[in-house]
C-alpha cells in the first residue's frame, strides 16, 4: 500500500482504515516511511482529525509495534494498575501514588517519561537520587515489584517504538498538538505495560498544556473512551494547574517534598488531596476496593500508617537508589539558596504557573533542547500557595541555583509571575470533573 495514496486520502479528510492505518506503523518501524511522508500524515491527521475508530485503529497498531508486557506468567495475583499525568508544575504525585498505590494491594509497573516542554518529568526527578536505575534490566525491575510492589522507570526502546519515532518528527514538525494522536501515543505505552486499570490526570490552567477546562475534558473523554474501546479500563481526573501543585517545583527539591509527606515530616494538603484523589479511583477500578469512599479510607491509612513510604523505601532499595531513602535520600543541594520576599502586604490571588516553569528551566533544572544537561539540585521551594495572606518583606517562596546571578534572574521571574491583590479571590477548586467510561 503506497505512502502517497494513504497521505492524500488523509489530506481529503477521509477517514482510513484499518489496512491503511496498519500500513502506515509497519512503515514507521521498519522505516519505509520516510520522515517526510511520515510528517505529510501527521499534518493531515492534525488538520482533519480521526474518527474515534480510527484513533482506536492506531493506538492497538502502536501497542503492537513493539513488545506487549505479559504479567500473567509472573502470578502477582494483584491488579496491575498505573496513572498518567497529562503534564503540570511540581507535579510529583507519582512519587506519593505508585508506593501508596502498592501498599493497598495492587501491583504498579509505572513508566514514566523526562519533562516536556515548561513541565517537569517523573524520570528527571528521580535521576536526583544517586544509583537509581531508570531503565533496569527485567530481572531488577521484576525484583522491585516483589519487594516493593512498584517501580517506577523509563520506558524501554521495544516499548511501542512506532510511537518513539512518530512522536520526535510531530515534535519536529509542529503537529504534536492532534487529540487522536496524543491519545494514541499515551495509551499506545500504557496498553503495551500490561496494565489492567488507569486512571489519567488530564490538567487544565495556566500551567498546563490544556489551558481551559473543556480543553481538558475534551482530551479525557478521547483518552477514557479509545481506553476502553481497546480493553483497558480507565478514569480520567481533570485537575486544576494554575498554580504550583505542592511547595516545590524542581526536581531533587521535589523528591524531597514527596519523601517528607509521605514519612510525615511535611504537609502538602493540594499534593495529598489529589494523590489520594487518584489513588481511590484507581483502587476502585482494579477491583480492590467497590466503593470510593472505602478506597479512599484505605488510602489514607497506608499513608497515615507509614506503610506507603515503606514501599517507596523499598522500591528505591531495589532500584540501585540509597539503601534508606527516608533517612538520608542524599539529595544534591544547590550552592545558593535565597527567600524570594514579597513586594507588598496583600493576598496572594494569583500565578503565572507555566512562567514558574520556565524559571526553572532558566535556571537549568528543564531543557531547552532535547538530550540537554539538567541541573537537578535547582528550582524553589517553600512556595506559599494562592489565597494566603501576605505581608511586605515575607517569604514567598526560596530558590535554589548554582550561583548568586542566577539566583537574582530567577527571583525576579519568579515575583513576575505572582499578583499580589488587595483583597481574597476565589481559587479554583483541585478536581474540576471526573470522565468516565459510560
Amino acid at each position: 500500500m503506497r505512502a502517497q495514496e494513504i497521505i492524500r486520502a488523509k489530506r481529503e479528510g477521509h477517514a482510513l482504515d484499518n489496512a491503511q492505518i496498519d500500513a502506515f506503523v509497519r512503515g514507521l518501524s521498519a522505516r519505509t516511511w520516510s520522515e517526510g511522508q511520515v510528517a505529510a500524515l501527521a499534518m493531515a491527521i492534525c488538520l482533519n482529525g480521526m474518527t474515534r475508530d480510527e484513533t482506536v485503529a492506531l493506538t492497538r497498531a502502536m501497542t503492537a509495534s513493539g513488545e506487549v508486557l505479559d504479567w500473567s506468567r509472573e502470578r502477582f495475583h494483584r491488579p496491575v494498575l498505573d496513572k498518567h499525568s497529562s503534564g503540570g508544575v511540581g507535579d510529583k504525585v507519582s512519587l506519593l501514588l505508585a508506593p501508596l498505590v502498592a501498599a493497598c494491594g495492587a501491583v504498579v509497573p509505572m513508566i514514566s517519561g523526562r519533562g516536556l516542554g515548561h513541565t517537569g518529568g517523573t524520570l528527571d526527578k528521580l535521576s536526583a537520587l544517586p544509583g537509581y536505575r531508570l531503565t533496569p534490566p527485567r530481572r531488577t525491575l521484576l525484583r522491585a515489584l516483589r519487594e516493593a510492589g512498584c517501580a517506577i522507570v523509563g520506558p524501554s526502546a521495544r516499548i511501542a517504538p512506532a510511537d518513539r519515532r512518530l512522536y520526535a518528527i510531530r515534535d519536529a514538525t509542529g503537529t504534536v498538538e492532534s487529540l487522536p494522536l496524543i491519545t494514541a501515543s499515551i495509551l499506545s505505552k500504557k496498553l503495551a505495560a500490561g496494565l489492567q486499570g488507569l486512571v489519567v490526570d488530564v490538567k487544565a490552567g495556566n500551567g498546563a498544556f490544556c489551558a481551559s477546562v473543556a480543553e481538558a475534558r475534551e482530551l479525557a473523554t478521547s483518552l477514557v473512551a479509545v481506553a476502553r474501546a481497546a480493553g483497558l479500563a480507565t478514569t480520567a481526573v481533570v485537575t486544576d494547574m494554575n498554580q504550583v501543585l505542592g511547595h516545590a517545583a524542581g526536581n531533587a527539591l521535589e523528591v524531597r517534598e514527596a519523601i517528607d509527606v509521605l514519612s510525615g515530616r511535611a504537609q502538602s494538603p493540594r499534593l495529598t488531596e489529589l494523590t489520594l484523589e487518584l489513588s481511590a479511583r484507581l483502587l476502585q477500578l482494579g477491583g480492590l476496593h467497590a466503593d470510593l469512599q472505602t478506597a479512599r479510607s484505605h488510602a489514607q491509612r497506608a499513608l497515615d500508617s507509614g506503610a506507603a513510604a515503606e514501599r517507596l523505601a523499598r522500591m528505591v532499595a531495589a532500584l540501585g537508589g540509597p539503601r534508606d531513602v527516608l533517612a538520608d535520600a542524599a539529595l544534591p543541594a544547590a550552592p545558593c539558596v535565597r527567600d524570594i520576599v514579597c513586594p507588598r502586604d496583600g493576598v496572594l490571588a494569583a500565578m503565572n504557573t507555566r512562567a514558574v516553569g520556565l524559571a526553572v528551566i532558566g535556571l537549568g533544572g528543564g531543557r531547552n533542547v532535547a538530550g540537554a544537561h539538567i541541573d537537578v539540585r535547582v528550582g524553589f521551594d517553600r512556595i506559599v500557595p494562592l489565597g494566603s495572606a501576605v505581608q511586605r518583606g515575607e517569604p514567598l517562596a526560596r530558590v535554589h541555583a548554582a550561583s548568586a546571578a542566577d539566583a537574582e534572574q530567577a527571583s525576579a521571574a519568579f515575583c513576575a509571575a505572582l499578583q499580589v491583590g488587595d483583597r481574597p479571590v476565589p481559587t479554583a477548586p483541585l478536581v474540576y470533573e471526573v470522565v468516565a467510561a459510560a
